[in-house]
């Protein structure tokens, strides 16, 4: 065969292949559907800073929501830097059950929390991911296509910093998201940079649920308070973009040795300032995209409670 007999031979399987791919890819998004129909409510935590402890925000707050009475999962699409299953006490490398009919069983540690991460998929800590863009949207798509998460009321979605191709990927692969919940730490770097997450949400016509600032303050024994990083920035972006203001979280020592510990530390130590000021952000959480009320933003609520 001649290579002008060849070419469009090759051509034909190349379309064949391109095809084959894009059918699989529609297959994947109709599962994607189908399975976010049995999910109440699809929560983003989005910050764009890293360091501001989104990760730690995302597991506290999916235990306090499932210490009222939820069914909440959590899934970490932090592909490059996945941390949520450490957090929960999940060795990297664990893995995912796999069933025979080609879905995902997620993990299920207390209090009730589903989870799932690229880190349980990783063979050690040490392990790079190193992707591309569409790599990182079709490892996403694959694993919302395939996991069984079962009926849940909250499903939390633990983003890495940035407003790049995992933020775009559950903005745009999700139907009806629920909506983003934006954490801050007090500095002025800080709400710089996070304000570039709720302009995002805003072009992407993703509502926010709201703002919580980490990190806000450091109380001495003596009952005195110290903001070390700054005041206010949250409140400011609240304000700023018309959006519920959720809470502050304190400084404790206690947050990092929990975490490192693979501790929730919610559970660890429920009577603690911390723990306390994250059963009011989730009481607030509920109120407003299950239709109860916001504490402010009439017109944000009223676009969660259509989402």
């Amino acid at each position: 065969m001649s290579a002008e007999e060849k070419r469009p031979a090759a051509r034909q399987s190349s379309y064949r292949d391109v095809a084959r791919r894009m059918k699989i890819i529609q297959e994947q998004q109709k599962r994607v559907v189908e399975n976010m129909k049995k999910i109440k409510y699809k929560i983003a935590i989005l910050s764009s800073k890293g360091g501001v402890g989104k990760s730690f925000v995302t597991v506290t707050l999916a235990a306090a929501l499932a210490v009222k009475g939820r069914k909440v999962g959590v899934f970490d699409a932090d592909v490059h830097g996945p941390s949520v299953h450490k957090m929960l006490g999940l060795p990297t490398g664990l893995g995912l059950p796999a069933r025979a009919d080609g879905t995902i069983e997620p993990i299920e540690v207390p209090p009730g929390l589903k989870v799932v991460s690229i880190g349980l998929l990783l063979p050690t800590d040490e392990t790079p991911v190193i992707w591309r863009g569409p790599l990182k949207t079709s490892a996403i798509r694959e694993l919302l296509a395939y996991v069984d998460w079962g009926d849940l009321d909250y499903l939390l979605i633990d983003l890495p910093p940035g407003t790049g191709d995992e933020q775009l990927t559950i903005a745009q692969l999700i139907p009806q998201l629920t909506g983003v919940i934006l954490v801050t730490i007090p500095s002025e770097v800080s709400k710089a940079v996070v304000v570039k997450a709720a302009a995002f949400a805003k072009r992407l016509n993703v509502p926010i649920i709201g703002v919580i600032e980490n990190m806000s303050y450091f109380e001495c024994p003596d009952g005195s308070k110290h903001y070390i990083f700054g005041r206010g920035a949250a409140k400011e972006i609240a304000e700023q973009f018309n959006i519920p203001y959720l809470g502050e979280i304190p400084i404790d020592p206690r947050i990092r040795e929990a975490n490192d510990a693979g501790k929730v530390f919610f559970l660890e130590y429920p009577d603690s300032k911390a723990a306390k000021a994250f059963l009011e952000i989730a009481e607030k959480v509920t109120k407003i995209v299950e239709g109860k009320g916001a504490s402010s933003s009439e017109s944000n609520t009223q676009e969660i409670s259509e989402a």
